[in-house]
This record gives structure tokens, sequence and C-alpha cells, in this order.
């Protein structure tokens, strides 16, 4: 596969700009790939983290992640976070088999993303209802699900973070 440049400057061929995964998302159509399509920070990255990712790439052909950009995370999370900058979380994210597709995106949801991609499966970790998801509607109204994924219990990126200033 042909190397794209991206905006967090590695030339992994996985990391892909906003700009232009629109134009991927035709391709993989056309070759009757069906999408999956997640989202989040993952400052960093832990077991449950590679658990989930693992779980959510098996509800389709190709599996695309939407990584909260540095100032999404900021707006999220608070001044301290993210712990690991977006170019180095897109290029370990990358790293992952599981992952086919990572796409930085600046705003505080996915939405735009999501409305782009219009995958057909979305999917959540946790607890959540699957109704107050951002993006159910745009999936469901185009025939698509969500499904969500139980966290794997223990592993969580605060709670590493606490542990780490526990120690120090």
């Amino acid at each position: 596969m042909k190397q794209v440049a991206s905006k967090t400057g590695f030339t992994d061929y996985k990391i892909r700009p906003f700009e232009t995964i629109a134009e991927q998302v035709r391709k993989w159509r056309e070759e009757g790939r069906s999408l999956v399509f997640t989202n989040g920070c993952f400052d960093l990255l832990h077991a449950g983290h590679v658990r989930y990712l693992q779980t959510a790439a098996d509800f389709g052909d190709i599996f695309i992640l939407g990584l909260n950009s540095d100032t999404s995370v900021r707006k999220l999370k608070g001044p301290t976070r993210p712990i690991m900058l977006e170019a180095d979380r897109a290029f370990l994210l990358s790293g992952l088999e599981a992952i086919d597709c990572v796409v930085i995106f600046d705003e505080e949801t996915p939405a735009r993303l999501i409305e782009t991609v219009i995958p057909d499966v979305l999917v959540k970790g946790g607890d959540y209802i699957a109704e107050e998801i951002v993006g159910y509607d745009t999936v469901t109204k185009n025939g698509g699900r969500v499904e969500i994924v139980p966290f794997l219990e223990g592993k969580s990126t605060s709670g590493m973070i606490n542990l780490i200033m526990e120690n120090t």
C-alpha cells in the first residue's frame, strides 16, 4: 500500500489526514468492504485498550479509529492531558494489527468524522446506552448498527496515571 503523509508528520500508511478519508472510504466501499469505526483519546495505551480494539475490529473488514487531537483531549480531560502527543498516539495505534486506519480529529466529538465515514458498525467501550452515543443516529439511519464492548476490569488510563503519581 502506498504511504501517505499525515497531519502528524509520520508517513505511516495507516495514518490518514481527515481531508483524505472520504476518498479512501469510497474505495473500500467499492471493494465491498464493511467499515467499523470507534474513537477515543487513547492517551496511555494499555491492555484494556488493545483488547477493546481487537474486539471492535472483529465486527467488520476495515477498522477505522478516530483519534482525538491534543486540543480535543485538553477540552475533554483538562489542561494536564494528553500525556502523550497526538503524533505518538497515532503512531502507536497504527502499529496495531487490528487497526486499518487512524484519523485525527480536532472537535470534541467525532460527529463530523462519523458523518464522513458512515460506518456499518459504530463501536464504543464501556457502559454506554447505544442511543446516546455520538453518531448513533447517523449510523442507524444508514442501515448500520452500534456495538458496545465492555471495559477490561481494572484497566484504565486514569488508573495508570494515579498509580504513577502515587509512586513518584
